[in-house]
């Protein structure tokens, strides 16, 4: 399982560009007036309760109301569509580009990302373990739990109906959940890293060596 990945390239990769790009899409229809400029610095969301708002990166004009859009991330503005300013835009157009430098957690996030059997959700609903697997997990981890194709893992809760949810994938262990029970998951987003029991060694060495080598 996964012996055709060459980790040294992928993490070279890494270290030659450790940024990741995202795209600032307008959130509705408005005309658009930027407050940041390429090159500056911003700011994410900050404060213990995530209270106190990022860097304004533009506003939102629309009959005569005014809606300021605000970095959630921390980075670097490295792109702006200035062809814009000042027009209006529709919803989900892309109007800046952030350049987000990351830390060593969300590159060991990605990388297994490459090596795990991703379980993604099959319909935008709130998820929550099964009681039976929610129990195992709380008295062993959830890297005590081995699962096959037809199992019973989660439930997905839409529209007030709970509804059962099997296991599609290679038989393996739950080695990283993406999601917090009751929370609302788009469908296509991950849930759950899946891993072969003999892959666990070569993961945890992955994992030792970026931990290792990244500052």
């Amino acid at each position: 399982m996964h012996d055709d990945i060459d980790f040294d390239q992928i993490l070279n990769q890494y270290r030659s560009d450790p940024f990741e790009y995202i795209d600032v899409r307008t959130s509705h229809t408005g005309l658009l007036q930027f407050r940041a400029k390429e090159e500056d610095v911003v700011e994410g969301v900050t404060g213990e309760w995530q209270h106190i708002k990022g860097t304004l990166l533009f506003e939102l004009e629309r009959e005569r109301n005014i809606k300021p859009v605000h970095s959630s991330v921390i980075g670097v503005v490295s792109s702006i569509e200035r062809s814009l300013e000042g027009k209006f835009v529709e919803a989900g157009e892309t109007v800046m580009t952030i350049r987000h430098p990351l830390k060593k957690r969300e590159i060991i996030e990605r990388i297994l990302k490459n090596v795990l059997s991703i379980f993604p959700a099959p319909e935008r609903a709130k998820y929550f373990f099964a009681m039976d697997i929610q129990s195992r997990i709380d008295k062993h981890g959830q890297r005590s739990i081995s699962i096959k194709p037809n199992d019973e893992i989660l439930t997905m809760s839409l529209m007030k109906r709970d509804t059962p949810v099997s296991y599609q994938g290679a038989p393996g262990i739950i080695h990283s959940v993406y999601f917090e029970p009751g929370q609302t998951i788009d469908q296509g987003q991950p849930l759950l890293g899946i891993c072969s029991e003999d892959t666990l060694p070569l993961i945890q060495k992955i994992i030792a060596r970026v931990k290792a080598e990244w500052d």
